[in-house]
């Protein structure tokens, strides 16, 4: 297809899509509260609908009194029914695909239902609304002149009892349309190879020879791609293999810690770099703007959204609140209620709103992924920024880290211990502790409070982590791939025990 015509087509359904946004955007509560009461009108026959009685539900307050919070432990045994080709569970159109999670928490897989309706109204949608805005920002763009470089799951599908199963990627890229892989690299053969350490060299030799105009993955795996590319091409940055890249569209981790490393093999202010939030679950939020970082919150792709303060998650005193309520600065946790049949999901995620006209989020990190055993409430957010400026102050690279407490054992106090892998090491490694104990207080008070005069935590101890560590880890787990990330801070010792050992060998 011409480039101009791709153009025009593009900016047709622009123009389309941004008055739709404006709806949202000026209506934000009525658009969640009809959508509510859209799926609820969908699902009022199905076993949980007639469970809970969705059909006389007319408030959002009936709706938070009678339907119970879940986690994927609570929705198990229904997911298990409806892969075994069971219907009208929880969704009443057939649930043909599983996105089988990452599950970094757990060793244990996690099959997130994907129903028709939210692999075209939201996985999909967002797809095309992510190049909406991006070429909104950025008119003069070529993007259609050449293919984005994708980068996804390592898992291929499986297919069970009229089911199937596989990473999200994988089963993105199984039902596009088959003109989508002609502007796609690599070919849908090799993107849904198993093998990740034979996949890799595929995709370099393939994508090398194309004319890659975007990128789009998982920041950590993308930069071992991308060096892998370096080095099997012999160039020094990127735009000399593929000199019209003009953006990177990037999600699953926080960026912060690698935007160093990026910068180096991508020499270029033009070079644009834009967020986004999506999950096995759902797509949830995109960076709608070239300067701000902020994710505009999608209220329109048949997700509707809670929110419970951190302050009170886990305890007697958790309390639910709806979109309306959030307030700025806040952590919060989300929680979903989707077109795919999730009712009040605990998705896992934190965030943090920065604007509530439009509302606009940050990804703070997970429920799962933060320390407070002391109370110094240190989220990911929190780490990665103190990790970010001490490794600036420091002249250092990192590749990946972890960190846990070390418990109080008779007199001694606590402290936090950290596992990082440099790929540039700082010269004096015990001034880069201090460095990243020093930002970590300014950062968090409450932090600093436990730090104060070692009061109740000690120094943080910091190990340096042999090469290649945490990439044999995920290895000896099965977790190599695109879709898999390393769990940056627990409350346990056990992903941190098990690096110590292996760091030695």
């Amino acid at each position: 297809m011409p480039i101009p015509l791709v153009h025009s087509i593009a900016s047709w359904f622009l123009k389309k899509r941004i008055h739709q946004m404006e709806l949202f955007i000026k209506y934000p509560h009525d658009v969640q509260l009809e959508l509510l009461k859209k799926l609820l009108q969908k699902a009022k026959n199905t076993e949980v609908g007639q469970k809970y009685d969705f059909a006389s539900m007319k408030t959002y307050r009936e709706f938070a009194e009678r339907v119970p919070l879940q986690q994927y432990e609570d929705f198990e045994p229904q997911i298990e029914r409806s892969r075994r080709g069971e219907t009208n569970i929880f969704w009443p159109t057939p649930i043909k695909w599983f996105a089988k999670s990452s599950g970094t928490t757990n060793a244990k897989s996690k099959f997130i239902p994907v129903s028709d309706e939210s692999l075209e109204n939201c996985h999909y949608a967002a797809g095309k609304d992510m190049l909406c805005m991006y070429l909104n920002n950025n008119p003069d763009s070529q993007l259609f002149s050449g293919k984005s470089l994708r980068l996804g799951g390592s898992k291929e599908l499986y297919r069970q009892n009229g089911t199937q199963f596989g990473d999200l990627s994988a089963i993105l890229i199984d039902n596009m349309p088959f003109w989508a892989e002609f502007s796609s690299t690599p070919s849908n053969e090799i993107s849904l190879l198993s093998d990740w350490e034979v996949k890799m060299p595929a995709i370099v030799n393939e994508t090398i020879k194309e004319n890659v105009t975007s990128l789009a993955g998982v920041p950590s795996w993308m930069l071992v791609l991308l060096n892998n590319a370096l080095e099997a091409s012999g160039r020094n940055n990127l735009f000399e293999i593929w000199p019209n890249l003009e953006v990177y569209f990037h999600g699953g981790v926080n960026f912060a810690p690698y935007v160093d490393q990026y910068q180096k093999i991508l020499p270029s202010s033009n070079f644009k770099y834009f967020e986004i939030y999506n999950a096995s679950e759902g797509f949830f939020a995109i960076q709608d703007s070239n300067e701000s970082k902020e994710l505009l919150l999608m209220l329109d792709y048949g997700v509707f959204y809670e929110f419970i303060p951190m302050e009170g998650f886990g305890t007697p005193q958790e309390r639910v609140i709806p979109l309306s309520e959030v307030e700025l600065g806040k952590n919060y946790a989300v929680l979903i209620t989707t077109n795919a049949g999730l009712w009040r999901y605990k998705i896992g995620d934190t965030v943090r709103f920065t604007s509530v006209n439009p509302y606009r989020i940050k990804i703070t990190g997970r429920t799962k992924h933060h320390i407070n055993v002391f109370g110094e409430e240190l989220i990911i957010e929190n780490a990665e920024e103190a990790l970010k400026k001490a490794s600036q102050q420091t002249d250092c690279e990192i590749v990946d880290y972890t960190a846990a407490p070390i418990f109080m054992h008779n007199k001694e106090k606590g402290a936090h211990e950290w596992m990082i892998e440099f790929k540039t090491p700082p010269q004096d490694f015990s001034f880069f502790a201090e460095c990243l104990d020093n930002h970590l207080q300014s950062i968090n008070s409450d932090y600093e409070a436990k730090r104060f005069n070692n009061m109740t935590l000690n120094p943080p101890k910091v190990h340096k982590a042999r090469q290649k560590l945490f990439y044999d880890w995920l290895k000896k787990r099965d977790k190599l791939g695109g879709q898999h990330k390393i769990p940056r801070l627990s409350n346990q010792r056990t992903y941190l025990e098990e690096l110590l050992e292996m760091n030695g060998k």
